[in-house]
């Protein structure tokens, strides 16, 4: 007598395989997102740089900018790496560079996960990232390839 169908152990040997397909998919998506929430906060940098270097062929100085700046200045700098603050994985600041006065260097940051931003959001791998006015890019992590 011919069956016609699938047996109750082939058919949870498919649920098996793809079960464990979906978990290594998940795992892969988590990373991608990190990894394109983290070149958001490079090109989010990138573009402050572009603004700092602006301001200083105009004025002969940068400015260092949080989201507690009230000087006006400093306030048109943005301090968060998306489109929302309440949605970025990042928040950026911009401070004196550690051997050098403002008016010579400024070091912008991209902090991961602050109060300020989405608190859930965390990069382990690279954690803060750094830009400043020489093109030293840093990160405060211990993985190897946090700049591109």
């Amino acid at each position: 007598m011919k069956s016609h169908g699938f047996s109750m152990i082939e058919l949870m040997v498919a649920l098996v395989v793809l079960l464990l397909l979906s978990t290594i998919a998940y795992a892969n998506l988590g990373s991608y997102v990190v990894k394109s929430r983290r070149v958001e906060a490079q090109v989010a940098l990138l573009e402050l740089m572009q603004e700092q270097e602006r301001h200083y062929s105009r004025h002969h100085t940068y400015v260092a900018f949080s989201a507690d700046s009230a000087d006006p200045d400093a306030r048109r700098f943005k301090w968060f790496s998306g489109s929302a603050a309440a949605t970025s994985a990042y928040e950026l600041r911009g401070q004196a560079c550690r051997d050098a006065p403002i008016s010579r260097c400024i070091e912008l940051l991209a902090i991961p996960g602050s109060a300020r931003v989405y608190a859930g959001f965390s990069d382990i791998e690279c954690g803060t990232l750094s830009l400043d006015s020489a093109g030293r890019q840093g990160a405060s992590g211990a993985g190897a390839k946090c700049w591109p």
